[in-house]
């Protein structure tokens, strides 16, 4: 019999409506532990509360705690894989950065609920059923994170939120999901080439992430050049390009040795060197700008967040952001 821990830390998914308001709230008592029935015959589950906080107050150092727990948990039990419940609105952050930070290849799955437990068509029992088939399974080892979500296996590198309510948000833009879940059976078809891990033990460096629009100019760029910043990433235009009122401030950032990381706001593709006018990426990279192809902009700052406690290194960070 399989040993699963689940984490639990808030969102939806812990939360119910009152019936007499339709307002959405945290509930007394966990809404899932009336459905612990469901796993009685097959697992055996482990759970604890370790959080209890709506996705938009998670902050790195909230993520750290689950990390350590995680590694915690690895170290001292029999445990054989990890379910974490998380609010959507940063599930995905949370689910890169213990992807970037715990090095383990047992398999660590994230889920969630976009609708409460008590309002109809409630979706957090079925995906929290499917994570804890997900990790039972041997085939979801040595994956990295994964987040399991409508019945889909998606790579936590990858994955984003991409539907404000709709059950079906969780998406790989370019990749598509690397797995279903079809009742029990867990079917993987797709898997990471490469898994990077940054082990840490704090996360304390400044990291602003800024997005860039048609006639930008320089007052937000420039306003950082004073600031106590340890790195900057931004969400460039097209495939990795910025207004030229932008390069001002950017060069000034680069003389000081803050590393600025460059990805696309687009939804799909990745961000690349590939124009050589002013502005566009070939002399943006030239300059010093880094490329981080395939993640988005939240994503492309826990990285960096994350590297910068290893290293400020300048060819260090351009060498763990580009070669990947």
């Amino acid at each position: 019999m399989k040993h699963i821990l689940i984490l639990h830390t808030g969102g939806t998914i812990s939360m119910s409506t009152d019936q007499s308001t339709g307002v959405v709230k945290p509930s007394s008592e966990h809404p899932l532990n009336e459905y612990k029935y469901v796993f009685d015959q097959e697992v055996k589950l482990t759970e604890e509360d370790i959080l209890q906080l709506p996705s938009p107050h998670m902050t790195p150092a909230d993520m750290l705690i689950v990390k350590n727990r995680i590694l915690e948990a690895i170290h001292e039990s029999d445990i054989d894989g990890v379910v974490i419940t998380h609010g959507t609105d940063t599930l995905e952050e949370t689910a890169y950065f213990l992807d970037l930070t715990v090095p383990s290849s047992i398999p660590i799955v994230m889920t969630g609920a976009m609708r409460p437990t008590n309002e109809i068509g409630s979706d957090g029992v079925r995906n929290l059923q499917n994570a804890v088939w997900t990790a039972m399974s041997d085939d979801a080892a040595d994956k990295g994170v994964l987040v399991v979500m409508n019945e889909e296996i998606h790579a936590a590198r990858y994955v984003t939120k991409t539907h404000t309510t709709n059950v079906a948000t969780f998406r790989t833009p370019t990749f598509g999901p690397i797995g279903i879940v079809s009742k029990k059976e867990v079917m993987f078809f797709q898997k990471l080439i490469k898994k990077e891990c940054f082990p840490i033990d704090s996360v304390n460096k400044v990291v602003p992430l800024l997005k860039a629009y048609a006639g930008m100019d320089g007052f937000l760029i420039e306003s950082l050049v004073e600031s106590s910043i340890d790195g900057l990433v931004i969400e460039a235009l097209g495939a990795g390009n910025m207004p030229p009122a932008t390069l001002k401030g950017l060069h000034a950032l680069i003389e000081k040795g803050v590393p600025i990381v460059l990805t696309s706001r687009a939804f799909n593709g990745i961000a690349q060197d590939i124009y050589d006018y002013e502005g566009g990426g070939k002399q943006l990279k030239n300059a010093g700008v880094i490329f981080a192809p395939g993640l988005s902009g939240p994503k492309a700052r826990l990285k960096l967040l994350v590297v910068l406690e290893q290293s400020t290194d300048l060819d260090y960070i351009t060498e763990v952001f580009e070669k990947v």
